[in-house]
């Protein structure tokens, strides 16, 4: 029995208890255990390393209950879980041995959110038998972290019949009311709402507020299998209940992790590193040719007219000049985006061959001359026309280093499968990626295939026809961001006169402040900037903020905010930081305290703030730019536009 607990525990309960026992103790053995049988309640108890969260699981006929509580109040009344299966556990379900594990170590991100990450918790494997199922067993597995906790089902057929999930008969029970966010599509987030206000399905993201200095987020982890979860609010009720879709015949079934981030604020939320903890490790061998950083895209440009009349197209040209101007500024990238290769929806667009007016090579051969790379776009049309390991080789072949893939179609179930496809070939052929346009949701994934650069997970700016206001950069950055990286295209310098290029359909609201705040906000492994390079050397003292920052920063921390209001993100690059601050349509004033600073260390602030009459409709392109010595008891104040932000950048002295 000792040797069983080096790396685990076994909790026993009722009819599973098993001793190794010699035989002239027996009388005394059997009458603890008859003793023990009475007393003990059929329920196990589970814990972070902390204890601040607390868990426990009890059985009543064939339902599985989960009560949950932080920091000694309950958050969670008793909740059924477990899942509808052809399998027929619909029987009498007990509780098993429960194997109990600690795990505590560390690991270092390719492109994460800081350069080292703690993975601490404690694991319990809950092996619940079911008298009338043929099957018996199945397991839910729980992880407890410090910020959180997580579980998920697995059910071994054992070869005996394909498992087909049917449904989710999970009901989340609040003691109290929340208010809740929650992620929306390309459209503005929904939120605030009261948990039972209104009977509605509600995608993940989902952010609830659980009382004063107490937030959740529940998400998934590594959905590599099945479609992603919903959650439906019913009104009157303070509960969500669990909506998945029917799943395809496997023999064994592992679902995603449901995931469930605590913290006293909800920048806290943002930080955690629990989804891409609980995701597999790297599975590339060599992953030194994954490389975050800033790109130039050729999408948003067309029509600019340039001084000297030159005016932005989809032709090599254009292209050369993104990227002479991405080689001395700092830019790593140039993102060639659709119709490249003709008509991005056209079954007889191949995207092995460009269209007239773009040589691909040429393209490539001249950026790299230049120390720049190139992505290029990949319809899921052509892709799956065409086939996908052939084109993706044949952008490898090129020279291309990226590939942004967009409009993959299909059942939920379908894309998450084909996106591990995608995934996987581009990592065969040392292509990063980023998915647009209804991706599958980030979900951690990136730790186990970090050449996973972005998703457009949110309202892009200008995206899908529409402007997204600035509420709605505030709230992704407390909402999208804690699924992962996302893309929603930052850094508009021209915002008079952006709505007359040909990709630019409505007007874009914002101050060019803020453009450059949302790119130190915003949590992703490439920096898209949608706008032309003479529309940032008109604004060459702002710009240089951008130039200055990292291709990667090497952390992220939210200072202060509300998911309504603002937000104020600090990130370490090297020695220096870069801290951006992002308002709603209110102009607020901000102190920002400095104290993260390494002691001893002195600093010049660059500050890049909005005009004191900027406005995010009226007066969006004026600014100034300040520098102050600072030092980590400095306090710095900053005043904050309607709709606007502030970008300062701390250089060590």
């Amino acid at each position: 029995m000792e040797n069983s607990f080096k790396k685990s525990t076994v909790f026993y309960k009722t009819g599973t208890a098993k001793f190794l026992i010699r035989m002239k103790y027996l009388p005394l053995v059997l009458f603890s255990f008859l003793l023990f049988s009475c007393q003990m309640k059929d329920e196990v108890h589970l814990s972070s390393p902390d204890e601040n969260h607390q868990l426990v699981l009890t059985v009543e006929g064939d339902s599985v209950l989960l009560r949950y509580s932080y920091k000694g109040t309950q958050i969670l009344k008793k909740s059924p879980s477990g899942l509808k299966t052809n399998s027929e556990i619909t029987g009498h379900i007990s509780l098993g041995d429960v194997d109990k594990s600690h795990v505590d170590t560390t690991w270092n991100p390719v492109a994460g959110k800081s350069r080292i990450v703690r993975d601490n918790y404690n694991q319990y494997v809950v092996h619940l038998q079911e008298r009338n199922s043929p099957l018996g067993v199945y397991d839910i597995v729980f992880r407890c972290y410090d910020d959180g906790f997580a579980y998920r089902y697995i059910i071994d057929s054992k070869g005996q019949k394909p498992l087909q999930v049917e449904g989710d008969q999970t009901t989340l029970n609040f003691s109290d009311k929340p208010t809740y966010w929650a992620y929306n599509g390309e459209r503005p987030n929904v939120g605030p709402l009261g948990v039972g206000d209104t009977s509605m399905m509600v995608r993940t993201p989902m952010v609830l507020k659980l009382r004063e200095n107490c937030y959740m987020a529940i998400h998934e982890a590594e959905i590599s299998q099945y479609a992603p979860f919903t959650l439906q609010t019913t009104q009157f009720k303070n509960s969500l209940s669990v909506h998945i879709d029917p799943t395809d015949a496997e023999y064994t079934l592992k679902t995603s992790w449901r995931t469930f981030i605590v913290g006293n604020q909800p920048g806290d939320l943002v930080g955690s590193n629990l989804l891409d903890n609980l995701n597999e490790p790297c599975k590339i061998e060599d992953p030194s040719w994954i490389k975050p950083g800033k790109s130039m895209w050729d999408w948003r440009v067309w029509g600019y007219k340039a001084p000297g009349g030159f005016v932005y197209g989809l032709n090599t040209p254009s292209h050369k000049r993104l990227i002479d101007f991405a080689s001395k500024n700092n830019i790593q990238y140039l993102l060639i985006d659709a119709d490249w290769y003709g008509p991005e929806f056209n079954d007889n667009s191949d995207p092995t061959v460009a269209r007239k007016g773009i040589n691909i090579e040429e393209t490539i051969s001249y950026a790299k001359e230049r120390g720049v790379d190139l992505i290029l776009y990949l319809n899921d049309v052509g892709a799956k026309k065409f086939g996908l390991e052939r084109v993706l080789k044949q952008f490898s072949v090129w020279g291309a280093v990226g590939v942004k893939y967009g409009f993959m179609k299909g059942s939920w179930e379908q894309k998450v499968r084909h996106t591990r496809e995608v995934i996987k070939l581009c990592a065969k052929y040392k292509l990063m990626v980023d998915f647009h346009d209804g991706p599958v949701p980030p979900n951690g994934d990136d730790r186990t295939y970090p050449n996973v650069m972005a998703r457009e997970f949110c309202h892009a700016q200008a995206d899908a026809k529409r402007s997204y206001f600035p509420e709605t950069a505030v709230s992704s950055a407390f909402i999208n961001m804690i699924a992962g990286k996302i893309d929603y295209t930052n850094g508009w310098f021209d915002l008079n006169h952006a709505q007359s290029r040909v990709r630019v359909f409505e007007e874009i609201p914002g101050t060019v402040s803020a453009e450059v705040a949302k790119l130190i906000v915003a949590y992703t492994g490439w920096m898209v900037l949608p706008d032309a390079p003479e529309a940032y050397l008109a604004k060459s003292d702002l710009f240089e903020c951008i130039k200055e920052m990292p291709p990667q920063f090497d952390s992220f921390k939210v200072l202060q905010g509300d998911i309504d209001k603002y937000i104020v993100v600090a990130r370490a690059a090297g020695e220096d930081w870069f801290i951006g601050s992002l308002t709603n349509r209110e102009g607020r004033d901000v102190e920002i305290d400095l104290g993260f600073l390494p002691k001893g260390s002195k600093y010049l602030a660059t500050i890049y703030s909005d005009a004191d009459d900027s406005n995010f409709l009226t007066n969006k392109e004026s600014y100034k730019i300040e520098e102050q010595k600072v030092e980590p008891g400095t306090k710095l104040k900053v005043r904050l536009a309607p709709g606007g932000g502030n970008a300062i950048h701390l250089k060590k002295l």
